[in-house]
């Protein structure tokens, strides 16, 4: 896929949906001292198509994705689950009948290379009262909705129902406040999040999107950083603050989970995941490994006086090392855009959905991961002190391989509920972790200060 060019709108959406009958008198919501006036607007027909894939991916994840005509929004809306009662809405022009690019980049990890087609279609009769506080700015919109939807193919079906949406900056205690109303008025929750969710559920679709949770608890750990994993996707894709790092990590609890427990999963430690994980973990590294360099150069530059600073230091290493970032995030979203890349994540669901073979009677398969893991480390251990003992052996590299098993043992214990063997190796992790970014930040000084004496610039800083 070719570059997405930035043309969309990001909307923070806090909002209820509750149900109603036909003869429900609307509420008042007079005599709140949050609310001074109330404007009603003319009604409103909004017509919307909803796309997903065959398979219903985006539904399945709680996602909406419509093209909608008439109303003030009008145009492409996909809808994002970001917390209770909260969606992020990111918007894009009206631009022709087919998905924006655009919008599909956003959730391309869940739709991968499937097609989107219309799935449903929805008509809304929408009368909306905007709630104004006592300083004249907007902090509510309550919207009376009269909808007629079908799914494709099926009979149209029609109800009622009331939404109340806070507006940008509202206090988020006010939505319990003014849903009190509605439920004075007759209302009720609503049993769906959304109308597409109702139209699917009516017409049997919804059935088919549950998938049964796995008995085992390490499918139910691997699968729930699957699931982590297209999360970090979409904020990759946005370019939010340490999410190439969280992605990384998380690309690396798959991969020890299914490395340490291959009994349960029927791969090999030579298997085509492993790789294309251990291949994904490297392409996100050259970001996460810049961000890194730049946030620690920048806290030891400030801390030395500015005396010490002496020529274009802070442009070679922290500015340099954010230029190698912007250019591994960008390469980082080449592979996330590739064939190979939905291969993996294919692979990885449908590892997750086969139930694990049987263990040998009075063994437990938990036990028999945690225990594979336990002898990764020593080995890793074993390895560094003959490292320690021979002076042409490597070892810091040595001690990294010793904090990939204790990072390994360290998800393992946690997906099989030890967690105070997680905690232990999570102290060994963390304290040679620090000691690798030492690592590669000493070599990457070595090299700048040379390319700075090559310059002709002073090296008495890249030293101290």
């Amino acid at each position: 896929m070719a570059a997405i060019p930035h043309q969309t709108s990001r909307y923070t959406e806090t909002e209820r949906k509750f149900e109603v009958v036909e003869t429900t008198v609307s509420p008042s919501f007079e005599g709140l001292s949050a609310v001074g006036r109330i404007e009603r607007s003319p009604s409103q027909s909004l017509n919307a198509v909803y796309f997903d894939t065959p398979g219903r991916d985006l539904a399945r994840h709680k996602i909406t994705l419509r093209r909608r005509t008439g109303g003030t929004d009008a145009g492409w809306h996909l809808k994002l689950p970001a917390g209770a009662d909260t969606r992020t809405e990111v918007r894009a022009p009206l631009d022709g009948d087919e998905v924006p690019d655009a919008l599909r980049d956003v959730v391309l990890a869940i739709v991968r290379d499937r097609p989107l087609a219309p799935v449903a279609r929805i008509s809304t009769a929408r009368t909306v009262e905007t709630l104004y506080g006592s300083d004249g700015s907007a902090v509510a919109e309550f919207c009376d909705d009269q909808v007629t939807a079908s799914a494709e193919g099926g009979e149209p079906a029609h109800w009622r129902e009331w939404e109340l949406e806070l507006a940008d900056g509202a206090d988020a205690a006010l939505l319990d406040r003014l849903a009190n109303r509605l439920f004075d008025a007759g209302a009720q929750p609503a049993g769906h999040g959304s109308k597409l969710a109702r139209v699917l559920a009516s017409s049997g679709a919804a059935e088919e999107m549950v998938r049964p949770e796995s008995s085992d608890p390490l499918h139910r750990a691997v699968a729930g950083h699957v699931g982590e994993l297209l999360e970090w996707d979409r904020a990759v894709r946005s370019d939010v603050y340490d999410s190439v790092h969280q992605m990384r990590v998380t690309t690396r609890k798959i991969r020890s989970l299914l490395q340490s427990s291959e009994g349960s999963f029927g791969i090999s430690d030579d298997d085509w995941i492993l790789e294309e994980l251990r291949e994904l973990a490297a392409v996100l590294g050259v970001a996460r490994d810049a961000e890194v360099l730049a946030e620690r150069y920048e806290r030891a530059l400030d801390t030395l006086p500015e005396a010490n600073v002496r020529g274009p230091v802070r442009e070679r290493l922290v500015e340099g090392a954010k230029k190698r970032y912007l250019a591994g995030w960008k390469r980082s979203l080449a592979a996330m855009r590739s064939p190979r890349y939905f291969r993996l994540l294919d692979a990885l669901e449908a590892l997750t959905a086969a139930e694990p073979p049987p263990v040998a009677p009075g063994q437990q398969r938990a036990d028999l991961t945690l225990d594979s893991a336990y002898r990764r480390v020593r080995k890793a251990a074993r390895a560094a002190r003959e490292a320690a003992a021979d002076p042409d052996t490597d070892g810091d590299e040595a001690l990294h391989r010793i904090r990939k098993r204790a990072k390994q043992l360290r998800y393992t214990a946690a997906a099989t509920g030890v967690g105070r063997v997680a905690g232990k190796a999570k102290v060994i992790q963390t304290l040679l972790g620090d000691h690798q970014d030492s690592v590669v930040s000493r070599s990457h000084l070595s090299r700048q200060a040379t390319l700075a004496h090559a310059a002709g610039e002073g090296t008495f800083t890249y030293g101290r």
